[in-house]
């Protein structure tokens, strides 16, 4: 067993047993419950360290552990109603008010519960992480001299090196900055592009983190339709010109949630309509490692062919490899850099330098390509899994297009479907689904569902998750033909 899941299943047991001992009373020895639950030391320390984080139990260096007592006095409720009221008169003066649906991002963040397949997640499941490899590489960075020290604020040298390489062209150190993450990057490049109130370009359907950004820095988005072969040119054109818009958001490399890749006729040409219009031009590179082993060669980043300074290149590391390993490059040329370095040492300083030590170790290692080689053969194989049960068990669900990068399938839903509804007839049958309305910044032309390969532990859980979809749909789509609601029952 997966040594997070029994830390887990061991604070639970231990939950269950603390009502055996009174207020103050000791439990039983580490070493007492390694033998009874044929567990190792570290998952009872884990255990333990979660119960204390909970309030439940007191640890004692030396002494054990103790059922915590109760609280003798109770915590005065305050009242936070006043807020109300302030944050609404704070919204009456902005052109775009700030308030935040971040429904759409924390869909993907958050765990399901105990028993549910997690089709709607936006990370690899833990077996795909190379756990061993960052482990090793932490270590290893830990060691190093002055590893524990202020980094420079744009990023190490070598780092900053390495992704400029990864981009190509003529991208250099000098024009990339290390960011925490992809989220905060795009953050900071809004911030730095465009002031509140104005508008912003973004594919339809798009990324709903972008638009809880763009939302949360006062702008205003403006959808752009995407295709097989990208956003369409022609349509980008007439955006610009009836919006007014500086800015265009896009992720040209199995854009989520199409799966789309920018074909190469339109690359040069997203690139001119920007600069006439004056534009910068911000790339969300995201999954680029997380290539298919039968995709072929990949474009290279628009970046490696904007002399002119109109990308703002963002690219992390984070999707493959942990949700945890947060570290990104921000590119840019020319006068924007300095704009974009500044608003990210006002907000966080940098990013933790073990950590850019720890990311210099990793990509440096032999365990590196090995894991993308193994990475981009699972993925394949999970994306043909999936696919073969959609189309024997959901013929009804159509899927414009197989991707052969990323981690998720797009899927269209018969005409009349509620996203809503078959959400938690998902999660009645077992499975945690992606409903498509948040990735629409205006109203969506049909119902969608987004469906993740990569969150589970393999494809027998895929095939079991599609089982149990396909129960789901019996739901919901009876009930839209008026027939008496039947749910398939789904052992578990």
């Amino acid at each position: 067993m997966h040594q997070r899941n029994s830390v887990t299943e061991l604070a639970e047991q231990l939950r269950r047993d603390l009502d055996r001992y009174s207020p103050g009373g000791k439990l039983p020895s580490s070493r007492e419950l390694v033998e009874r639950f044929h567990v190792s030391p570290v998952t009872v320390a884990r255990a333990l360290a979660q119960l204390a984080a909970e309030g439940l139990v007191v640890t004692r260096p030396g002494a054990g552990a103790f059922r915590a007592r109760p609280r003798t006095t109770e915590t005065p409720v305050g009242d936070t109603s006043w807020q109300e009221v302030a944050l609404s008169a704070d919204g009456a003066a902005e052109l775009v008010p700030r308030t935040v649906d971040a429904s759409g991002v924390t869909v993907s963040l958050a765990a399901p519960p105990p028993g549910v397949l997690e089709f709607n997640g936006g990370y690899l499941h833990p077996s795909l992480q190379p756990e061993r490899a960052m482990a090793a590489a932490l270590a290893r960075a830990g060691r190093r001299p002055g590893a524990w020290g202020r980094p420079p604020l744009e990023g190490l040298p070598e780092l900053r090196e390495w992704f400029a390489r990864e981009i190509g062209g003529a991208v250099t150190a000098a024009e990339v900055l290390i960011a925490a993450g992809g989220q905060p990057a795009l953050a900071t490049a809004l911030r730095a592009l465009a002031p509140p109130g104005e508008p912003v370009l973004v594919e339809s359907p798009t990324y709903p983190g972008m638009l809880a950004c763009a939302r949360a820095a006062g702008l205003r988005p403006v959808p752009v339709p995407v295709d097989p072969d990208g956003v369409r040119p022609e349509l980008l054109a007439d955006a610009f010109r009836a919006s007014g818009a500086r800015v265009f958001v896009c992720q040209p490399l199995f854009q989520n949630p199409t799966g789309a890749v920018l074909a190469p006729g339109r690359r040069a040409e997203v690139l001119r309509i920007a600069r006439e219009a004056g534009a910068f031009v911000v790339e969300d590179d995201f999954v680029r490692r997380l290539v298919h082993a039968d995709a072929g060669p990949l474009p290279r980043p628009l970046a490696a062919d904007d002399p002119d300074g109109v990308v703002v290149h963002v690219g992390s590391l984070t999707k493959a490899t942990s949700p945890s390993f947060r570290v990104c490059a921000l590119a840019a040329r020319g006068p924007v850099l300095e704009r974009l370095r500044a608003i990210q040492v006002v907000d966080s300083f940098f990013v933790p330098r073990p950590l850019q030590e720890a990311a210099l170790e990793l990509v440096g290692s032999p365990a590196w390509p090995r894991h993308l080689r193994a990475l981009s053969a699972e993925l394949k194989a999970r994306r043909e899994a999936m696919t073969t049960a959609l189309a024997l068990h959901l013929p009804e669900l159509a899927l414009p297009h197989v991707p052969s990068g990323g981690y998720h399938l797009w899927l269209r839903l018969p005409d009349g479907t509620e996203e809503s509804a078959l959400t938690a007839a998902g999660l009645r049958a077992g499975v945690a689904l992606t409903p498509g309305r948040p990735y629409f910044s205006a109203e969506p032309p049909a119902a969608h569902l987004r469906l993740s390969f990569a969150a589970v532990a393999g494809t027998g859980e895929l095939t079991e998750g599609v089982r149990r979809l396909r129960a789901a749909c019996d739901e919901v789509f009876q009930s839209l033909r008026g027939a008496p609601k039947a749910v398939r029952p789904v052992p578990r």
